[in-house]
């Protein structure tokens, strides 16, 4: 009987979805049972859960109360890759009564345990958990977080209002975007009730508000905002605050609520580095028992460099061509997935490719790399670049000497010797060498 409720829900979404999406979201879904209003699903991972709760959710639950009635739970019961066992997903039911709702809008998926640390958001995370012990009583009010797309200002947000939740069970906290917050106010203004929203948000104990720059040549809900803010910060109550730019980039938004954005911490989130990137990468396949080879970790984490949202998307791809083809994840299929989201991705390593991870890893710019300079630490960089160009690529020593500022082919002997001589009289220098060999050996497979 589930398989009938099921199969009849599969053709009211089929008709709202083109074929690639249904096929790949939906169809590898099994019905397991129904009974007591409780439908249980099995998917392959806890990603196809996460994908359809945030792309797809309004029509599952359309779907599912055609047939199927109000109130009804789902539950998803996930394979184990690894022993083949079946977990239940835990707090993760889809209830649709649409009566029930979580007035801190907190998603309990985003915490500081899956939270990855590195050099990129150090400083953001003890922040981070630092506010969330003292809300409001530390020097980091407010917080202000800012980064590209997709380096985790959103997840952090999150982490630091869960964790207050944890440790502060009585705080009123809530978490909005700016286009809800605007929405909300346009509301309040058309149904007169603009004193209910303004008291609603002062009477918060913590306000994290995301992608602040979206306020942008909004002057009323500005307006508002600037009161809201400044009453909160007055009764030490906890302001975080995220934007794609930094504060002095905030153009169209006013002055004197950019400067008080200024008054704690400003941190930005940065582009994780390769380290870091093999740690989200792990993490995530850890959470979803996936297990993949060390070699295509490392190519993933190296081929995409942009920002955590452009990994994860690699990996729901992956994991949606390997369940539909019924394949292993291997190098081929990954390279296949990889080359057609990351732009430009290529495994042909040359002489600039070469020069700029080289100067990347020294800390130094191409240019001068280039130049004549004689600092020790310029002339080493130099030197290995050019032992690498003549190992990784079909060059001369003639062509490679004039991609670095018309040298001649003694100067890349000598350099290769040299970077042969140091490599055995110093250790630290071999590891640097074996690390950036690493980095060449993975772009060229």
């Amino acid at each position: 009987m589930h398989q009938d409720y099921w199969n009849s829900c599969l053709n009211l979404i089929k008709k709202e979805l083109e074929s690639q999406s249904y096929n790949t979201w939906f169809k590898p879904i099994k019905p397991i049972s129904y009974s007591n209003k409780i439908l249980t699903l099995k998917v392959p991972n806890k990603f196809f859960y996460e994908w359809i709760e945030e792309h797809y959710l309004e029509i599952l639950n359309n779907s599912v109360k055609k047939v199927l009635g109000n109130k009804i739970t789902i539950e998803y019961i996930i394979k184990n890759n690894i022993n083949d066992n079946e977990d239940k997903i835990n707090n993760l039911n889809l209830k649709l009564n649409n009566d029930i709702t979580l007035v801190s809008n907190l998603n309990s998926n985003y915490n500081f345990n899956n939270f990855v640390s590195g050099k990129c958001n150090n400083i953001a995370i003890n922040a981070g958990k630092s506010i969330s012990q003292k809300p409001g009583f530390t020097g980091f009010n407010p917080l202000m977080v800012y980064g590209g797309v997709g380096q985790g200002k959103t997840h952090l947000l999150h982490a630091i209002g869960n964790q207050i939740k944890l440790s502060k069970n009585d705080n009123r906290i809530i978490y909005v975007s700016s286009e809800k917050f605007t929405s909300e106010f346009i509301s309040a203004l058309k149904n007169n009730s603009l004193e209910d929203f303004t008291n609603y948000y002062m009477s918060l104990d913590t306000l994290l508000i995301d992608d602040v720059q979206f306020l942008y040549g909004k002057e009323k809900t500005q307006e508002i905002f600037f009161h809201i803010f400044n009453h909160l910060n007055l009764n030490k109550k906890q302001i975080i605050i995220s934007s794609d730019r930094s504060p002095r980039e905030l153009d169209g938004l006013e002055k004197r609520l950019v400067s008080r954005f200024k008054w704690g911490l400003t941190v930005e989130l940065e582009k994780p580095d390769f380290e870091t990137r093999k740690k989200i990468l792990k993490e995530k396949l850890s959470s979803n028992n996936i297990k993949l080879s060390e070699e295509i970790i490392d190519y993933i984490s190296f081929e995409v460099n942009t920002n955590i949202r452009e990994l994860e998307g690699i990996i729901i791809s992956l994991i949606a061509h390997s369940t539909i083809e019924k394949s292993d994840i291997n190098l081929e299929l990954t390279k296949k997935v990889i080359s057609r989201i990351v732009k430009d991705s290529n495994n042909e390593i040359d002489i600039d490719f070469i020069q700029n991870t080289v100067a990347n890893y020294f800390k130094i710019t191409k240019e001068k790399m280039k130049d004549k300079i004689r600092k020790k630490e310029i002339v080493i960089a130099r030197q290995v670049a050019m032992y690498f160009s003549k190992d990784f690529t079909n060059h001369s020593l003639k062509s490679i000497g004039n991609h670095f500022g018309g040298r001649d082919h003694s100067t890349v002997i000598h350099a290769v010797q040299s970077v042969n001589d140091m490599i055995d009289t110093d250790n630290i220098f071999r590891n640097s060498i074996q690390d950036l060999k690493k980095k060449f050996q993975i772009k060229s497979l």
